[in-house]
């Protein structure tokens, strides 16, 4: 009876996760189709916490959990993508395109509660696991910018690839971080329970 009880318990909690998980991957997609641009952009659209979804998934369910919901995002990302795809000349660039734009760059923020455990301040390791995440994927539009999008498309205004890359990137990407970052601290003392998954227990 106890065995069967804590199985029921179990299956229901990982039937909730992934009705949770299909949920929040759809908020994320729905809230990446609406982008903006600040005056200061070079290119890119900053959306109004996309990837928050995401990070939530990663505090309630874990970072391996988050990892591969994340991933699952990128692919919906892929097929959204495909007309950026297409600009590949060969296999070899569009296999760069969908790691470093897609799969690397939006899987990576499932990793976004690496510090839950390790930091006594909640906010702190909630703002830190989303800068240092987002940082990644910066990262990864950055190596994309440099080693395709600069060889299909040499920026109009003649600088270095590298140079061009960080800037183009960072434009929209260090916007995106201070949003979702001062939304998820905001949000985190009234969805506490939420975040750490008091009422899944």
């Amino acid at each position: 009876g106890i065995l069967s009880l804590e199985e029921t318990t179990m299956s229901k909690i990982q039937t909730r996760r992934l009705v949770e998980s299909a949920v929040m991957i759809a908020i994320g997609t729905v809230l990446s189709m609406f982008q903006f641009r600040g005056p200061w952009a070079l290119g890119g659209g900053i959306t109004f916490c996309s990837m928050l979804p995401l990070v939530l998934v990663s505090w309630r369910y874990g970072c391996w959990w988050g990892l591969f919901t994340a991933f699952t995002y990128s692919l919906v990302q892929i097929v959204q993508g495909i007309p950026d795809i297409q600009y590949a000349t060969n296999v070899q660039t569009a296999i760069l395109i969908i790691l470093f734009d897609y799969v690397i760059a939006y899987s990576v923020i499932g990793l976004a509660a690496m510090f839950k455990n390790r930091l006594k301040n909640q906010p702190k390791a909630l703002l830190l696991g989303i800068v240092v995440t987002f940082l990644v994927r910066l990262a990864c539009h950055y190596i994309s910018g440099v080693a395709v999008w600069e060889v299909l498309w040499p920026n109009e205004l003649g600088w270095a690839p590298p140079i061009w890359s960080i800037s183009y990137n960072a434009s929209y990407m260090v916007p995106e971080i201070l949003i979702t970052g001062i939304v998820a601290v905001l949000s985190y003392r009234p969805l506490k329970k939420y975040y750490q998954g008091e009422d899944l227990k």
